[in-house]
């Protein structure tokens, strides 16, 4: 097809997408059938098969009865500015547009039994959420704009995402919210291979792919691969985008060469787009992130039976340890586990500095001091304990192979003995298809801490800030986050008693346990971290569906 009077036959260099690009679809034309002398046939089988369909509809009624699991409730048809009408839940769930999306949330947290002690009872407790509830509605303009951007056909975008599970989906959020702005077509990303775990995950290995376009269907068109119109297109092609560009960067940039060429390819999305984006499209990125980054059905299910494992034994905490030797590496920073790990690191840093991604001109004890450093075995466990947490306390930890294997865990473990990870929760050969894949292996990390009645970081970073905000939009589960930059003074002052250190620990963490916060509290904050107040408002209903357990 021409477009603007010529046509481009260039191809595209096989080294910019790796052999990417797939075979077009099938096209698919009409069933010829043959409509003469089947008329009485016609009226037997439509019988036939009616009351089939009815006896198949009982048998599945019955079934989703006995194996239902409620929602957190419909995604609030209503503006946040009229939180008191009610709401039609049969409707929401019968519905399929964008406003009627439902969300699938975490097991219940736990509740208290009397016997605890008031430390305990404290560490335990959910923050109060102040009725805020999931609450993705567009505006007019939006809606409107939506049928004509999900039909075209002349753009398409196609991304290369990099990094690991939560910086890729950072940037695939970022690719649909992009291809929006562009109104273009997406196809399905293109997974970068990770240099540190070496994993070749494809999309489809770790997401559903078909849920991911169903639950974005009315925002932008999803295709899994180019169109053969587009094959021979010479792709608008950018690997340096400035970070935190704004919509109207993207258009004046991209916009007249997309609509040239047809195709644009961007690489590198991480921290591209801005934070401070148009209320609209803010609420893009909470869909994208909540509901329609499903992981596919053998993650999902190997996680929730082992996140059933955690909690039918009672509360859990989740920790994500940022253990391994990469870690200390970037960071700048030293596990403290003793001189010969120390060491190690430093000639890691030594022989290749292109990996410290901390501030070089400041010294180990600075970054320690000024909160840049993960908290180390030892620290987290006295964290731990200075809030209230109990030694019969089931943790749940996620994260990589720590430098220094078991020896590292050892602190936690001595205070901690009911100490657990996906290893040890599987049966035997429940991990053998995940194994060396680093991304499938951190969803399932992600699906057991997303369940957890608590959830700690012991450093900041992609998957702190993505469990921060899926715990908001679930209600605003307990997230503790680690006050390093004040609290680790006291941790090196030998003068205080154990009673006072846990007091002034818990001063320090009063409002860093996951109560709600507002994104626009303070500037650059995202919103896939801190979903209010565009993803979330409050609703007086007493009809929503509670948190059940996962059936």
């Amino acid at each position: 097809m021409a477009r603007h009077g010529r046509r481009s036959y260039i191809s595209i260099p096989a080294q910019m997408i790796d052999n990417a690009l797939v075979v077009p679809p099938k096209k698919f034309g009409p069933k010829q059938t043959n409509g003469q002398g089947h008329c009485s046939f016609v009226k037997v089988a439509v019988s036939f098969w009616g009351s089939l369909l009815a006896l198949c509809t009982c048998i599945t009624m019955l079934c989703l009865f006995l194996t239902w699991r409620p929602t957190l409730g419909p995604i609030h048809r209503l503006p946040c500015s009229t939180p008191n009408l009610p709401l039609d839940h049969d409707h929401h769930r019968q519905s399929s547009s964008a406003s009627a999306l439902t969300f699938l949330p975490p097991l219940p947290a736990h509740s208290l039994p009397p016997s605890l002690t008031a430390e305990e009872r404290h560490f335990w407790a959910q923050p109060d959420n102040l009725g805020y509830k999931p609450c993705v509605e567009f505006s007019s303009d939006y809606r409107h704009s939506s049928p004509a951007i999900v039909k075209g056909r002349r753009r398409y975008l196609m991304v290369v995402v990099s990094g690991g599970l939560n910086q890729q989906r950072n940037q695939i959020v970022d690719a649909v919210v992009i291809a929006r702005i562009l109104e273009a077509s997406l196809v399905i990303p293109i997974l970068q291979v990770n240099a540190i775990w070496e994993d070749d995950s494809e999309f489809s290995d770790i997401f559903d792919v078909e849920h991911f376009k169903k639950i974005l269907k009315d925002d932008v068109r999803i295709v899994s691969s180019l169109p053969s119109t587009h094959l021979m297109s010479r792709p608008v092609e950018e690997k340096r985008t400035p970070l935190h560009v704004s919509p109207g960067w993207i258009r004046s940039r991209y916009l007249r060469r997309l609509n040239r060429e047809g195709v644009l390819l961007l690489r590198g999305l991480d921290s591209r787009l801005s934070k401070d984006l148009p209320s609209d499209l803010q609420k893009l990125r909470c869909k994208v992130a909540f509901h329609a980054l499903r992981f596919a059905a053998p993650i999902q299910a190997v996680g929730d039976k082992l996140a059933q494992r955690m909690w039918k034994q009672g509360p859990y905490v989740a920790l994500h340890l940022r253990l391994e030797k990469d870690v200390w590496v970037r960071t700048g920073c030293l596990p403290g586990l003793s001189s010969k790990y120390d060491e190690i690191i430093r000639q890691e840093r030594k022989n290749r500095p292109d990996l410290l991604t901390a501030r070089s001109n400041m010294s180990y004890h600075e970054r320690k001091l000024a909160g840049l450093c993960p908290l180390n075995a030892k620290e987290v466990a006295r964290l731990l304990k200075a809030l209230g947490a109990p030694r019969t306390a089931r943790i749940y930890w996620a994260g990589g192979e720590p430098l220094g294997d078991q020896e590292a865990l050892e602190p936690l473990k001595k205070h901690f003995p009911s100490f657990h990870n996906k290893q040890s929760l599987a049966l035997p050969g429940e991990l053998d298809s995940f194994s060396r894949k680093a991304s499938l292996l951190a969803a399932i990390d992600y699906i057991v801490s997303l369940n957890g009645d608590v959830f700690m970081p012991s450093h900041g970073g992609n998957m702190g800030h993505a469990m921060q905000g899926h715990r908001a939009y679930a209600g605003h589960r307990k997230h503790i986050t680690p006050n390093k930059r004040q609290m680790l003074p006291y941790f090196l002052d030998k003068t205080l008693s154990e009673q006072d250190f846990n007091r002034i620990i818990r001063q320090l963490h009063n409002e860093s346990l996951g109560q709600p916060e507002y994104r626009t509290d303070k500037p650059g904050r995202d919103v896939i971290a801190y979903p209010l107040p565009e993803c979330m408002c409050k609703s007086d209903s007493k009809s929503s569906v509670p948190l059940t357990s996962m059936g």
